[in-house]
């Protein structure tokens, strides 16, 4: 199995190349990665993608860290298996 990095490389990748798998990426993000990727997503696991431009760039801040451990389980529905995390881990880019 791929590294959650080669994941994303791949996805941003092919988006790069192919401007089909680009628009269907935008419309549907989770159902394309799953697509392409192979894996299944968490249904508590919502997938947004922003499309940069030249005036415009996006940050992306990981949660508060102010929740604990079990505030962060109960807003992920309890799945921070694994799964989760790999899931966490292969979105967060």
């Amino acid at each position: 199995m791929d590294t959650p990095q080669a994941m994303r490389e791949r996805v941003v990748g092919k988006a790069a190349e192919d401007r089909g798998f680009r628009s269907q990426l935008i419309a549907d993000p989770k159902g394309t990665i799953q697509t392409e990727l192979g894996i299944s997503l968490p249904d508590s696991l919502s997938v947004e993608v922003h499309e940069e431009s030249s005036g415009t760039a996006h940050l992306v801040l990981p949660p508060d860290s102010k929740l604990s451990e079990g505030d962060l389980q109960a807003v992920a529905g309890g799945f921070f298996g694994s799964s989760m995390g790999s899931a966490k881990s292969l979105l967060n880019w």
